[in-house]
């Protein structure tokens, strides 16, 4: 009876035995191999495509955040162009039946300092009736002033200036309410001896009245921004401060291009804009001095100017990193002007707004 037992045991553990040592041959393991290269180079594959995808699309997010933040901070600005807290100058009052006497005479000079001799009153009545220019370089005004502002300027992208009274009420919430810095103040009051067309734009303080002549009228700060691209494709900004315009700050990267149109209500005064132009640089370097000619168009005219109620805002955006493999082979219009094809590595987006100025259109509107 043992002898079989024996021999079946014997036989399974010949069996189990030769079970446990038996292994995988060589073209197995080369299968194996080549099945495990193909599975990693497809997961490897896929990781690139979408880190590629990814960074992609880490750059047209900047690249769209950037050209809606640009949009955004000139479109905020402009639209408060020529905010005078209520004070509408007598060319622009559709009530008056006597003659104006305080048209815009001539451009005036952005960077002049309030310290400097040029801040006449005929100075600051410009101020008032221009409230936006447009140079398609910087004008010798403020690249020898102190400081220089624009004098590394981007070729090819205009210069903008734009003003209006600070739109809080100085002291209330915070507002600045500095000693030393040009504040402007309105008069509503038509019997006491200033009149409903005076204001005063200066440093000293004042107590101008509001329509019921017995309140004292707000004092807002003098607002004065100019917007410039750097030859670095950055959105420069200098503000009017401590009664002079400060160095310009960066305020967004990759803006290439910049083009700014004026819609000018020229026809019967209405409100609207009748023709969209762009103002060749007039070179001037006070308000003493009349715009020289540009040699390629017509300057526009500080009567031009002074019958702005639309701007037109052109900004082409660039990616702040090269794609490679992409070759920018397009053209990019930015109004009348075009720019392009750049055939370069880099992605590039146009944005654009029209700006109504709503402080100068409005009152010029029918009843």
């Amino acid at each position: 009876m043992r002898t079989p037992l024996i021999k079946v045991q014997s036989k399974l553990c010949r069996l189990f035995g030769q079970s446990h040592q038996a292994g995988f041959s060589l073209i197995e393991l080369m299968v194996a191999m080549v099945i495990s290269l193909l599975i990693m180079g497809a997961v490897l594959t896929l990781f690139l495509d979408v880190t590629r995808t990814n960074d992609e699309m880490a750059k047209t997010n900047i690249q769209i955040e950037n050209g809606r933040f640009a949009i955004q901070l000139l479109q905020s600005d402009l639209s408060h162009g020529g905010f005078w807290d209520g004070y509408v100058p007598q060319f622009d009052d559709l009530t008056l039946t006597t003659v104006a006497s305080d048209t815009p005479t001539l451009v005036p000079n952005p960077c002049v300092a309030y310290s400097d001799s040029n801040w006449t009153d005929e100075h600051k009545n410009n101020l008032l009736g221009i409230p936006v220019q447009v140079y398609d370089d910087a004008p010798t005004g403020c690249t020898s002033a102190s400081p220089a502002i624009g004098t590394d300027i981007k070729a090819d992208t205009d210069f903008l200036v734009v003003r209006h009274a600070e739109t809080c009420v100085a002291g209330v919430g915070g507002c600045d309410d500095a000693a030393g810095k040009v504040y402007f103040q309105a008069s509503s009051c038509s019997t006491l001896p200033e009149t409903a067309y005076s204001y005063v734009l200066d440093t000293d303080e004042h107590d101008l009245r509001q329509m019921d002549c017995a309140t004292s009228a707000d004092r807002r700060k003098f607002v004065s921004n100019i917007y410039y691209v750097r030859d670095d494709n950055t959105l420069m900004r200098s503000l009017f401060d401590v009664n002079k315009h400060l160095a310009a700050e960066p305020m967004i990267e990759g803006v290439e291009g910049f083009r700014v149109e004026l819609g000018i209500d020229d026809g019967p005064v209405d409100g609207a804009p009748d023709t969209y132009v762009r103002c060749p640089l007039a070179d001037i370097s006070a308000d003493t001095t009349a715009p020289s000619t540009h040699p390629a168009a017509t300057v526009c005219t500080a009567d031009q100017l002074a019958n702005v109620v639309a701007v037109k805002v052109y900004v082409l955006v660039r990616s702040l990193t090269a794609t490679p493999g992409y070759t920018d082979g397009k053209t990019y219009s930015l109004g009348t002007t075009t720019l392009g094809p750049f055939n370069d590595n880099f992605k590039r987006h146009v944005f654009s707004s029209t700006v109504r100025l709503n402080n100068i259109s409005g009152r010029r509107e029918a009843p």
